[in-house]
C-alpha cells in the first residue's frame, strides 16, 4: 500500500465503524462518526479524492434479542434505527458519500462472494465444537445469548466477548459456567458443525501489516500479543435465522447463518460500491479502491478506516486476513478512538447514562461546538471525561474568546472602516505565518492528529488577535492610512485562512465566515492553497460567530445530569439483567458503556494513608521530552529513552514497546519522576521514571507548552 503522505494520486475511503441498529445514538458514537468525518473533510482540503461511507449493522443477536422482547420481526426493528440514524447524523454535520446497511442485497451478494472465494481457496473448513444449548427454550444459544465466565481471566463474559475483563475475543464453547440470558437458566454444552476461518495461516503476513500499519499507535501495538500469543481459527457461522446464510450447500439449512463480523466489515466495500454506482466510476471507482493496485504493483486505494478500541482485534486481525485472503487491498490506516466517559464511568445505553445525540441539540447548542469538542479534546485515542463545565470552557475559551474574538473583531473594522478587504498586499510575516498554518494542517492530517488539525485554525486565530493587538490599527487609521491598510489587509487574509482550516472541524461555522467574507460557493470546496488567495474587495457587515455559555446555563445542565447519573447508580443492579443480553453492545463500533464500565471497576481503590504536604514536596516531578526511542533486545516491552529534562538528558527504561509505536515516541512530551533511585532492568541503567496512567500506558504530558525541566507542582 502507499505510503505517500496525502494528497496521493490513488482514491481514498474513509469509515467509521457501523452503529448497531439497536438503539439512541449517544455522544460517545459521535466521537468516532464526526472524527472520521472531520478526517474526510480535511484529505479533501488537502486536494484528495475520497468518499466517507458507512451503513448500519443490522444482524447479530443483540437485534434479534430485542426485536423478539418487543415481538417483532429483527429487520423491520433494525430498520426502524437505520431511518433514525440517517436522519440524526447530518444534524451534526456527518456528511456520508454512502450510508447503507449490511441487510441490503449489495452487501448479502458481496459477503457470499467474499466468503465463497475464502472457501475455494482453502481458507475455511469444518469442525466439531460445543455449543451451547439452552433445553428449555430448546434451542442453540449463540453470542450474547450466553453469559458466563471468560476462561482467560475470570471476568463476567458474553458468548463472544470478554466484554468486563480481558476484553478478549471468544469463540463458541470457551465461556465457562454458561447460562442462558432467554431463560436465565444453565446452559449445557453440545457438538455441533460449523465453519471456521483459518486466520493463523495470516500470522506472517499480519505482522507484516501491522509493521506498516498507520493510525493510532494502540491499533498496531495491541494485537501483536495476540500473534504472538498463537492466532486461534475463527468460527464464522452462527445458530439462529436472522443473518447472511452461508453460501452454497448449507444456505438455508439448519439455521446457520454468518457471524456478524464476518457481513459486518463488508459493508465497508458494499457502501463504497454503492457510492460508485451513483455516482460512475469515472467519478469514484470503488474497484481502484479495494481491489486495483497502483502502478508501483501496490495497494491502489487508500482505506483509512476509524474504529472505538474495543474492536481493534476485529480491525487488524480478521478483517485484513479476510482482504488479504479474498484478494483485496488491505487498509493503509486504522485510528482506534478513546471511550467518551462521565465522571469516569463510561456510557450506557441501558442505563440512560449518557448524553444523548437528539438531547444535545434540544438543549439548543450548535453541533459544531461538539464537533469541535470532541476532536480537540485529548488525543484521539486518549478517553475523554465529557462535563459541561469543561464543554463551556473549552466553547468559551478557545472558539468565542479566540477564534470568534479575532473573526469578529478584524472583519468588523475592515467593514466599517473599508466596507471590506482593503486594497493592499498581504505582509510577507502574515503570508509566512499562513503557510506555517497550512503545513501544519497537512502534517495533523498525515499524523491522523484532529487536534492538530484544529489547532492549525486555533493557533493562527491567536496569532491574529496578536496581531491586531500589537499593530492597533484602530490608531493608525489617521495617523498612518497605509499601514492601517496593510494591517487589515492581513487580518482579512488570516480570516479566510481560518475558514479555509476550519472547515473540516466546523463546517456550519466555516462557511458562515466564508459567505461573511464575500466568498461564493461553498467553502467546503476549498483547498488548502485558497487560504492564501485574495478575498473578495467587499462584504456587509459580519455577526459574531459563537456564542458564549453562561454559568447559570451549565448549571442547569449539570442538575440534569447529576439526577440522570443518580438515577442510573440507583438503577444499576435492576438494569444489570438487560445488559448481559446485549441491550449496550455495538457489533462493528464501540458503544462506550459496558468496555469502559469495566475499566473503571477495575480501578484500584484509593489509599487510605495519606502523605503529607512536605512529603509530596520531596517527590520532584519534571517535564520532560522524548529525545530518542530504540527497544531493548530480548524484551519484550522494555524500551530504552534519551529524555531532555531541561538541566540534562536522562535515560530512561520504560515498558512502552508494545502499547505504543517506539518510532512516534521522540519528541512527544512527557512527565518524569526525576529523584527515583537508579535501577538496572535487562542490563540497562534507567535513571527515573515516566509516568503512565492505566493499562494502556497513557503517557502523561502536559496542556500547554511547558519547556522541558519545567517542575510539576
Amino acid at each position: 500500500m502507499s505510503r505517500e503522505e496525502f494528497p496521493t494520486d490513488d482514491p481514498a475511503v474513509v469509515t467509521c465503524g457501523l452503529p448497531y441498529a439497536n438503539g439512541d445514538l449517544h455522544i460517545g458514537h459521535l466521537r468516532g462518526y464526526i472524527g472520521a468525518d472531520a478526517f474526510d473533510r480535511a484529505l479533501e482540503t488537502l486536494g484528495q479524492k475520497t468518499a466517507y461511507v458507512c451503513g448500519s449493522d443490522m444482524h447479530g443477536t443483540p437485534v434479534a434479542v430485542n426485536a423478539e422482547q418487543e415481538g417483532v420481526d429483527p429487520e423491520a426493528f433494525a430498520l426502524e434505527w437505520h431511518e433514525q440514524y440517517e436522519e440524526t447524523f447530518p444534524k451534526f454535520n456527518v456528511d456520508f458519500d454512502n450510508y447503507g446497511h449490511t441487510h441490503d442485497e449489495t452487501n448479502t451478494e458481496l459477503t457470499r462472494e467474499i466468503v465463497r472465494t475464502l472457501d475455494e481457496a482453502g481458507y475455511v473448513y469444518e469442525k466439531e465444537i460445543q455449543v451451547a444449548y439452552d433445553p428449555d427454550a430448546d434451542q442453540y444459544l449463540p453470542d450474547r445469548y450466553v453469559v458466563g465466565t471468560c476462561p482467560y481471566c475470570g471476568e463476567k463474559a458474553r458468548g463472544d466477548e470478554c466484554d468486563e475483563g480481558c476484553q478478549r475475543h471468544l469463540e463458541p464453547g470457551e465461556v465457562e459456567d454458561p447460562t442462558s440470558s432467554i431463560t436465565g437458566n444453565p446452559a449445557e454444552y453440545r457438538e455441533r458443525t460449523h465453519k471456521f476461518f483459518e486466520v493463523s495461516e495470516f500470522s506472517d503476513y499480519l505482522t507484516e501489516f501491522l509493521d506498516g500499519l498507520e493510525g493510532t499507535s494502540n491499533a498496531r501495538n495491541q494485537p501483536r500479543q495476540w500473534i504472538e500469543d498463537g492466532l486461534q481459527d475463527w468460527c464464522i457461522t452462527r445458530d439462529m435465522d436472522w443473518g447472511i446464510d452461508y453460501p452454497g450447500e448449507t444456505e438455508g439449512e439448519d439455521d446457520l447463518v454468518l457471524y456478524v463480523w464476518v457481513d459486518a466489515p463488508i459493508e465497508y466495500i458494499a457502501s463504497s460500491k454503492q457510492y460508485s454506482e451513483r455516482v460512475g466510476a469515472d467519478e469514484y471507482d470503488w474497484e481502484e479502491v479495494w481491489k486495483d493496485s497502483n502502478a508501483t504493483g501496490e495497494s491502489g486505494g487508500e482505506i483509512v478506516h476509524f474504529i472505538g478500541r474495543d474492536i481493534i482485534q476485529h480491525h487488524t486481525i480478521f478483517w485484513p486476513a479476510m482482504l488479504e485472503g479474498a484478494d483485496y487491498n488491505a487498509p493503509r490506516a486504522v485510528a482506534a478512538t478513546g471511550f467518551i466517559t462521565i465522571n469516569g464511568k463510561g456510557l450506557s445505553t441501558s442505563r440512560n447514562r449518557a448524553i444523548w445525540a437528539e438531547e444535545y441539540l434540544n438543549e439548543g447548542f450548535h453541533p459544531d461546538l461538539l464537533r469541535y469538542y470532541l476532536t480537540t479534546t485529548g488525543g484521539l485515542q486518549q478517553d475523554v471525561d465529557f462535563s459541561w463545565d469543561a464543554f463551556q470552557e473549552k466553547v468559551n475559551g478557545e472558539l468565542v474568546g479566540n477564534v470568534g474574538n479575532f473573526l469578529y473583531r478584524s472583519t468588523l473594522f475592515a467593514y466599517r472602516n473599508y466596507e471590506g478587504t482593503p486594497d493592499a498586499d498581504v505582509s510577507e510575516e502574515v503570508r509566512e505565518r499562513i503557510q506555517d498554518a497550512v503545513e501544519q494542517f497537512r502534517a495533523g492530517v498525515n499524523d491522523y492528529s484532529l487536534r492538530d488539525v484544529a489547532g492549525a485554525t486555533t493557533e493562527l486565530a491567536k496569532f491574529g488577535n496578536e496581531y491586531i493587538q500589537r499593530n492597533e490599527p484602530w490608531n493608525l487609521v489617521d495617523d498612518d492610512p497605509e499601514e492601517a491598510e496593510q494591517v487589515i489587509r492581513d487580518c482579512v487574509q488570516i480570516a479566510k485562512a481560518v475558514a479555509v482550516l476550519l472547515e473540516p472541524i466546523a463546517p456550519d461555522k466555516a462557511q458562515q465566515v466564508w459567505e461573511q467574507l464575500g466568498e461564493d460557493g461553498d467553502v467546503a470546496d476549498a483547498l488548502l492553497e485558497h487560504a492564501l488567495e485574495a478575498p473578495p474587495a467587499e462584504f456587509d457587515e459580519p455577526v459574531e460567530l459563537f456564542d458564549k455559555i453562561e454559568d447559570d446555563r451549565v448549571e442547569e445542565l449539570n442538575e440534569k445530569l447529576a439526577e440522570r447519573v443518580a438515577a442510573a447508580s440507583d438503577d444499576q443492579d435492576a438494569d444489570a439483567d438487560d445488559a448481559e443480553a446485549g441491550d449496550d453492545d455495538d457489533a462493528a463500533s464501540s458503544d462506550d458503556g459496558d468496555a469502559a464500565d469495566a475499566a473503571a471497576a477495575d480501578l484500584e481503590a484509593l489509599a487510605d494513608e495519606r502523605i503529607g504536604f512536605e512529603e509530596f514536596q520531596d517527590v520532584d516531578m519534571r517535564v520532560g521530552r522524548i529525545e530518542s526511542a530504540e527497544g531493548i533486545e530480548g524484551a519484550d516491552e522494555l524500551v530504552r529513552l534519551e529524555v531532555d529534562i531541561g538541566v540534562e538528558t536522562r535515560q530512561i527504561v520504560a515498558g512502552l514497546k508494545q502499547l505504543h509505536d517506539v518510532d512516534a515516541l521522540p519528541g512527544t512530551k512527557v512527565v518524569v519522576l526525576a529523584n527515583l533511585e537508579k535501577a538496572e532492568l535487562f542490563g540497562v541503567e534507567s535513571n527515573g521514571m515516566v509516568l503512565a496512567a492505566g493499562e494502556q500506558a497513557d503517557l502523561l504530558t502536559t496542556h500547554e507548552d511547558a519547556a522541558p525541566g519545567t517542575k510539576i507542582k
